[in-house]
């Protein structure tokens, strides 16, 4: 069966750091356009970061020089180390698998997880 499970989430002060994990199941993450969203309630999905097969990298503005997207294809495991944490940075992560990332559009939704909630006080 294929499945993305994120882990990783959790409580941190301003200035703190969180690794985010996303396990992946049944397909392997070197062939996929990997992407993080987060979400807060009442508003819309934002995407944080995406990860294409030859390992190109892009972030939101938002997170730029914060945040860093990576995956161990050995692993079959997509990760987003967080530093720097802002409340403002307080949501849901969860990650996905497209068919492909072009043009900063995303397409061909196959897979998302659940999420991890990542709360962060001032």
């Amino acid at each position: 069966q294929v499945h993305m499970v994120e882990s990783g989430g959790g409580s941190v002060q301003a200035g703190g750091s969180l690794r985010l994990s996303c396990a992946a199941s049944g397909f392997t993450v070197s062939k996929y356009c990997l992407a993080w969203f987060r979400q807060v309630p009442g508003k819309g999905r934002e995407g944080v970061a995406r990860i294409v097969p030859d390992g190109s990298m892009s972030y939101a503005d938002s997170v730029k020089g914060r945040f860093t997207i990576s995956k161990d294809n050995a692993q079959n495991t997509l990760y987003l180390q967080m530093s720097s944490l802002k409340p403002e940075d307080t949501a849901m992560y969860s990650c996905a698998r497209y068919t492909s990332c072009a043009n900063g559009y995303y397409i061909g939704l196959l897979t998302r997880g659940q999420g991890t909630q990542v709360t962060v006080s001032s």
